[in-house]
C-alpha cells in the first residue's frame, strides 16, 4: 500500500477522494463542538466562563506534540526506508505543527492572565512548549535553506530525531517540577477529572482539529509533489541540448 503511494497519479487520487470527506467531517465536528462548548457546557466553578479557551487550548496542545511525533516517524521513513513520501510528509507537517504549537502557546497566555495574573511563566510546561515552538521553526529553516532535496531530507529528519527529546518533557513536565499548570486530568489513571458535561466538547472539538490537520496535511502533500515535479521537469528541461 505504502509502495504505490510513492505514485504520485495514485496519492493524488486517494486526497481527491479523502479531502472533500475530511473537510467536510471538520466543519461538522467544529459546528458541533463549538455548540456543546458554549451552549451545553457550564462554566467552571472556579474559572467561570474563561475556562472555555480549553476547547481550543488543550486540541492545539495534543496536535503540536502527535504533529512532531508525525514527523518523527516520516524521518524515520526517510533514513531507514526511504520512502518519497516520509519527506513530503514531514516538510509539509513542520509549518502545521508551528501553527498549531503558536496556537497554543496564544490561547494558554491568554487563559493564564486571569487564572495566574500573568501573561507568562517560565515554568516547565510553558517553557518546553516554547522550545518545541522554536524546534519546528528551525525545522522549517533548515528544510527550505538546503537546495538538494535529498540532503534537506537527511538534515530535517536528523534534527526532527533529536528533537523528539523535548516530547517526553512536555508530557512530564508537570510532574518533575513546581508547575502553575494542573497534573493530568483529561487521559489518566483512575479516569478523567474533568466532568462529562466539558468532557464531551473537549473530545469533539479534539476530533475537529484533528480532521482539520488531515485536510490541511493532505492538500499540503499533494501541493507539495506537484512542487517537485514541476522542479524536476525544469531540471530536465534544463538538460536538454538545444538546437544550433
Amino acid at each position: 500500500m505504502f509502495g504505490r503511494l510513492a505514485n504520485p497519479a495514485v496519492f493524488a487520487g486517494l486526497v481527491r477522494r479523502l479531502l472533500p470527506v475530511t473537510a467536510a467531517l471538520s466543519a461538522l465536528l467544529f459546528a458541533i463542538g463549538l455548540y456543546l462548548a458554549f451552549a451545553a457546557s457550564p462554566p467552571d466553578y472556579q474559572q467561570g466562563e474563561t475556562v472555555r479557551i480549553m476547547y481550543v487550548h488543550v486540541p492545539a496542545a495534543w496536535l503540536s506534540m502527535a504533529i512532531y511525533m508525525l514527523i518523527a516517524a516520516s524521518a524515520l521513513g526517510v533514513l531507514v526506508w526511504k520512502h518519497p513520501l516520509a519527506d513530503v510528509a514531514a516538510r509539509t507537517a513542520a509549518p502545521l505543527g508551528a501553527w498549531f504549537t503558536l496556537l497554543c502557546l496564544v490561547t494558554g497566555s491568554i487563559w493564564g492572565r486571569p487564572m495566574w495574573g500573568a501573561w507568562w511563566a517560565w515554568d516547565g510546561r510553558l517553557t518546553s512548549v516554547f522550545v518545541l515552538f522554536l524546534i519546528y521553526l528551525g525545522l522549517i529553516a533548515l528544510q527550505r535553506t538546503i537546495e538538494e532535496p535529498t540532503q534537506a531530507a537527511r538534515a530535517g529528519a536528523i534534527m526532527a530525531l533529536v528533537g523528539v527529546v523535548n516530547i517526553p518533557i512536555i508530557k512530564f513536565s508537570v510532574d518533575w517540577w513546581s508547575s502553575l499548570h494542573q497534573p493530568a486530568s483529561v487521559i489518566r489513571l483512575g479516569g478523567s477529572a474533568i466532568d462529562p458535561s466539558m468532557l464531551r466538547p473537549l473530545f469533539v472539538m479534539a476530533a475537529a482539529f484533528l480532521l482539520l490537520f488531515v485536510s490541511l496535511l493532505l492538500a499540503g502533500m499533494r501541493t507539495e509533489i506537484m512542487r517537485r515535479r514541476a522542479r524536476t521537469m525544469m531540471l530536465l528541461a534544463a538538460q536538454e541540448p538545444q538546437p544550433a
